[in-house]
């Protein structure tokens, strides 16, 4: 995948080798192979000396010669300090000297940790391009009562596609008719296949199971679902994570400080009169060989794309390893209410119309106001008036608080109790609920109560983050304050704001921000389309449900495919894990190199041991990281 691919390419910088896949593997293994039975010949076979040298030369070459054509390439370039300069000084250095088993063995045994490496990284890779292989290559477009195979690039919104049991969803449409169940686990992570009919709206990368169904396509391939969520776990490697930042800087400061270390171990004691120029460049070999800071380089970019990778598995989607790693430090944790917290379905569930004002009339001008609106709750006055009205108005929207509409005869509004302060109309009462207030002109209505069902298991997923270290929980809504608190109360919400102007909400979240603990963050959870704002401003924006919005995608550091609130618990879940192994790593490749230093100093480990150690540490980090990219929800959804 090329975001592997990237993150590899910036280890080849550092360490200045290119990991091969495929027949370069094998030919490695040959070459290897041709090297160590050439090297034990040399080595246990009598042969005149100007023979056993060519030989020991031939097997160096076959085993390191591409490390030295690498190290001179990137000499030209100015990038002197890789590990292949590394290396290339090293074996160098021990022929010089007269070790030349040790010299040809410090290229075999470097290949066989790059090969191993090589392996294992190929193998992450495969397992990501799998866990992502939303994409279909073909999509069977029906074109003039002719069902055509052709790619999916090639068909515009419109136009009728047919999908076969097995046969991925290729562009996001409109059932037209069949039904089917589909496989939505590559999208969302659930496991339980979605019953679709005709009229049900279906995303690109589902799996149809047991049915055909005909589709017509809403977006082109570029603007589909499954073109969204490549694109962004692709670009996911460009935003760093400040661990992947301190190692990329760490290695450009590093990797000279320790080859200028390695040259005064060997010239500067023996010129003290400590030993033979002969015994310190040997130990300068040992220190060299295990300097290389490859193990970070490689396994902490490779566990921080694990992590999304994961958390991909999961129906998680996180742009980018800053944004996992902010996971991971969340205090507070702030939600919009309707839509997020609840359902957002609503009905009307109660009428209250003034004294000497009729139901149906309370009712036809809360219609009259709500016609034109797309909003939840505009729908739900809609269906319990049953048409749209005929009688058409200028509807003018007041942000916040509701609706104006100019009629021929009068002027309607519709909305909050801010609304009706506004319009200088008495004290109303507001309700537990959502209420809607209905004044003609300067008459009051009445109003009507709308109820908005919570979402299943809310109460439980937000436990779940507490457990996880989120300290804090907020709401910030515009709905009333009695509602809002009943809500908060209900779900465990510690701090709530209501009755909030979009403005005020990022206002509310600031100050959220500022009285948080030190070095703890603030995300919001919104629905990705009203909150935009919210969610951009706030430390990490993460949308609910959103994948089909774009809106959602561009506001939102962290999309939930779906609409189950407990993923956040899950991606913290994540996050956290990644960063311990993250951590694991640093500790562990650090710690290994600096003994195994100090040993190379004090004469206790000789260049075969530092190859070993070398080659091993890396192996550990890279085995280490692959972790990351086998956490499922299950690790992660127990207690803390």
């Amino acid at each position: 995948m090329e975001v592997l691919a990237k993150s590899h390419q910036s280890h080849g910088h550092c360490c200045g080798h290119e990991h091969g896949e495929g027949g370069s593997l094998k030919n490695t293994l040959l070459l290897l192979g041709g090297a160590l039975m050439l090297t034990v010949a040399a080595a246990y076979t009598p042969l005149p000396e100007t023979v056993r040298v060519s030989v020991f030369g031939v097997a160096y070459l076959l085993a390191g010669g591409k490390v030295l054509l690498a190290a001179c390439r990137n000499i030209f370039k100015g990038e002197f300090f890789d590990e292949n300069f590394l290396m290339t000084v090293a074996s160098v250095g021990a022929f010089a000297i007269g070790e030349m088993p040790e010299a040809v063995s410090v290229m075999i045994f470097y290949g066989i940790g790059e090969y191993l490496q090589d392996s294992a990284v190929a193998k992450s890779k495969k397992n990501i391009e799998t866990l992502m292989d939303l994409r279909s290559d073909c999509a069977n477009v029906k074109r003039d009562g002719v069902v055509l195979a052709v790619a999916p690039e090639t068909v515009a919104p419109g136009e009728n596609i047919v999908v076969k049991p097995g046969e991925k969803v290729p562009l996001d449409g409109i059932v037209q008719s069949g039904s089917a169940f589909l496989d939505t686990r590559a999208l969302t992570g659930e496991t339980v296949p979605r019953k679709v009919s005709p009229q049900d709206e279906v995303l690109s990368g589902t799996i149809s199971t047991d049915g055909v169904l005909e589709i017509q396509v809403t977006k082109q391939f570029a603007e589909s679902t499954v073109s969204k969520i490549l694109d962004l776990v692709r670009n996911a490697a460009e935003r760093k994570a400040s661990a992947e930042k301190f190692i990329t800087k760490f290695a450009k400061v590093y990797t000279p400080l320790v080859v200028g270390a390695a040259l005064l171990v060997a010239v500067v004691p023996p010129l003290a009169g400590f030993g033979t120029f002969s015994a310190w460049i040997y130990k300068a070999l040992s220190f060299l060989i295990i300097s290389c800071p490859c193990a970070l380089v490689l396994s902490i970019p490779l566990s921080f794309f694990g992590g999304i990778g994961g958390a991909a598995r999961n129906g998680i989607l996180i742009k980018g390893s800053n944004y996992l790693e902010l996971l991971s430090r969340l205090g507070c944790v702030a939600f919009d209410k309707t839509g997020t917290l609840t359902q957002g379905v609503f009905r009307v569930v109660e009428y209250r119309p003034e004294p000497g004002i009729a139901k149906e009339e309370l009712l036809r001008c809360a219609a009259l106001a709500e016609a034109r609106s797309n909003h939840p709750i505009a729908k739900s006055v809609l269906a319990a008036y049953g048409r749209v009205p005929e009688e058409k108005g200028e509807v003018h929207e007041i942000a916040g608080m509701g609706i104006e509409v100019l009629m021929p005869d009068c002027v309607i509004h519709a909305g909050n109790a801010k609304l009706m302060r506004l319009l200088g109309i008495g004290m109303v009462r507001d309700f537990a609920k959502t209420t809607v207030h209905v004044a003609r002109g300067k008459q009051y209505l009445g109003c009507l109560l709308i109820a908005d069902e919570l979402r299943p298991g809310i109460s439980e997923a937000l436990q779940r983050l507490h457990k996880a270290g989120v300290s804090r929980l907020a709401m910030l809504t515009g709905d009333n304050a009695a509602l809002a608190k009943e809500v908060a109360k209900e779900v465990g919400i510690d701090v709530c704001r209501a009755e909030l102007l979009p403005q005020d909400k990022i206002t509310e979240l600031e100050k959220l921000m500022a009285s948080g603990e030190p070095g703890r963050k603030t995300a919001f959870v919104g629905d990705g389309i009203n909150d935009a704002p919210v969610l951009a401003r706030a430390d990490l924006g993460i949308a609910m449900g959103g994948i089909g919005s774009d809106a959602a995608i561009e506001a939102a550091d962290v999309v939930i495919m779906t609409d189950d609130i407990g993923k956040i618990a899950t991606a913290v879940g994540i996050a956290e894990k990644t960063r311990w192994i993250v951590w694991e790593n640093i500790i562990m490749a650090l710690g290994f190199k600096i003994s195994i230093m100090i040993l190379a100093l004090l004469g206790y480990a000789s260049v075969w041991f530092a190859i070993f150690a070398d080659v091993g540490v890396a192996l550990l980090a890279v085995a280490n990281a692959l972790r990351s990219m086998r956490i499922c929800r299950t690790e992660i959804s127990g207690d803390n």
